[in-house]
């Protein structure tokens, strides 16, 4: 009998199985139903070829009855969703998901839905996670995904090329894609051949054929098939990212540290990472990570890193950086001050970014005085949130006598009288045990290693 508290909530709507955990492992329950589509997708070769590609998770069969078939299931670290996936995320996701609809039709099968949720990121590349999203295909058939795919990865990809990138969190509010008539009264006249084919066109056809009760059945080759998935891969690969600037583009140019200061930041993370004796199963949280600078050096430390930052650019340049250097970082968008929701049906179907496991360690360096001073959270609260993530912490203090904070303060009134170092060490006392502290060389800032006093 499985717990209902370690199933995962997201695949209750699947009449063909379920996931579901247990000793920190990942299992898999293939329901009767699905037993001749399940057998075909490995017998047939096709699960052997998207494993031979790095297309999808790898999975064992440890147990089969009259009922069920039972899969252990490589584990992802850590779960994310598209709406906190970077552009280049979201178009390297689409591709994995044409790509293996492609070879779906090879072996006489297509995938029934074709939702982003089914796709994650695994050492810098995107991995296909739903072994039950198969289904026979049959001749004449249409691709029965197509509409999910449009909303769930071109209209954002479209919207975000051609309109603005924070668009894509439209998919919070939308749990099964960006609809089509929305996205198209967006673009308007925006967005290319792309956008006129697979979205306002789309939306014009689907609208026509609901009123039309006599509409007329589609009759599609195989070969037509192939021939949209081929003409929807080159369009969505000629999407180039649109160029833009932000604030922190420079980041690490525009910053108060000389070579020594910054030399001695680098000795003291270290010196922090490797006290505190990290697995390498285990996960470091780097908020506010920009390009990602001090991700690589805990990628040092554990073999899995997720990078968070509100900027686009930043998220942008620090998954390319990763994925062509095959590094263990998964880069997301994360507005620490509007953390990513639980969402869907009860709130459950989509965790919060909170709730989706904790991490041994969490970077925040030079961060406190944007969340304190430019959103007005306190330290205990920014102390309380934070010792419910991880065991450990590694924090950046910026004193209001140094440049950054200065910068902040004049677009704004002082009424932060309560910002300083001693009410800062006192407030996070509440909730940490401030293991050290080292003063960073040639600069006022001090690094703090803390150990969190919460218990769940």
């Amino acid at each position: 009998m499985i717990k209902k508290k370690n199933k995962e909530y997201s695949s209750f709507r699947d009449p063909a199985g379920y996931v579901y955990y247990e000793n920190d492992l990942v299992y898999r329950r293939v329901n009767k139903c699905y037993f001749k589509e399940y057998d075909h997708l490995i017998n047939s070769g096709l699960y052997q070829e998207l494993l031979d590609n790095s297309y999808i998770v790898s999975q064992k069969e440890i147990y089969r009855c009259e009922d069920y078939i039972l899969l252990e299931v490589e584990k992802i670290p850590f779960i994310s969703y598209p709406y906190e996936w970077c552009y280049e995320e979201i178009k390297d996701a689409s591709i994995l998901t044409l790509k293996i609809e492609q070879l779906s039709l090879k072996y006489g099968m297509t995938l029934k839905d074709a939702s982003g949720y089914n796709v994650q990121f695994l050492n810098g590349k995107p991995i296909f996670i739903d072994i039950l999203s198969f289904m026979f295909y049959k001749d004449g058939s249409p691709w029965m995904a197509y509409g999910q795919f449009c909303r769930h990865f071109l209209c954002p990809l479209v919207l975000m090329r051609y309109v603005d990138e924070r668009l894509n969190s439209l998919l919070i509010n939308y749990i099964d894609g960006i609809p089509l008539d929305i996205a198209s009264n967006i673009l308007g006249k925006r967005g290319g051949l792309v956008s006129l084919e697979h979205i306002k066109l789309h939306n014009k056809s689907i609208i026509n054929n609901n009123n039309n009760l006599n509409n007329k059945k589609y009759n599609l080759s195989k070969s037509s098939i192939l021939n949209i998935i081929a003409m929807l891969e080159r369009q969505i690969n000629n999407l180039k990212r649109k160029k833009s600037i932000s604030e922190w583009d420079n980041y690490y140019d525009n910053t108060n540290y000389d070579a020594i200061a910054d030399k001695s930041k680098h000795i003291i993370i270290n010196k922090y990472l490797k006290e505190i004796k990290c697995k390498n199963n285990d996960t470091i949280w780097d908020l506010g990570s920009n390009d990602g600078k001090y991700s690589y050096i805990a990628s040092k430390y554990v073999n899995n890193v997720i990078s968070f930052d509100i900027d686009y650019n930043t998220v942008n340049r620090n998954y390319i950086n990763i994925k062509n250097n095959n590094k263990n970082i998964l880069p997301l968008l994360l507005d620490l001050t509007n953390p990513s929701p639980a969402i869907g049906f009860a709130s459950l179907e989509r965790k919060s970014v909170t709730d989706r496991g904790g991490c041994k360690c969490i970077l925040a360096l030079a961060i406190i005085h944007h969340i304190a001073i430019s959103n007005n959270v306190s330290f205990d609260k920014i102390a309380e949130w934070f010792s419910k993530l991880g065991k450990y912490l590694i924090i950046e203090f910026v004193p209001k006598n140094d440049s950054q904070v200065e910068k902040l303060l004049k677009t704004r009134n002082d009424i932060f009288d309560w910002y300083n170092i001693d009410n800062f060490e006192e407030l996070f006392s509440s909730y940490y045990k401030i293991i050290s502290n080292s003063k960073i060389k040639n600069s006022k800032r001090v690094i703090y290693l803390m150990e969190s006093n919460y218990e769940k």
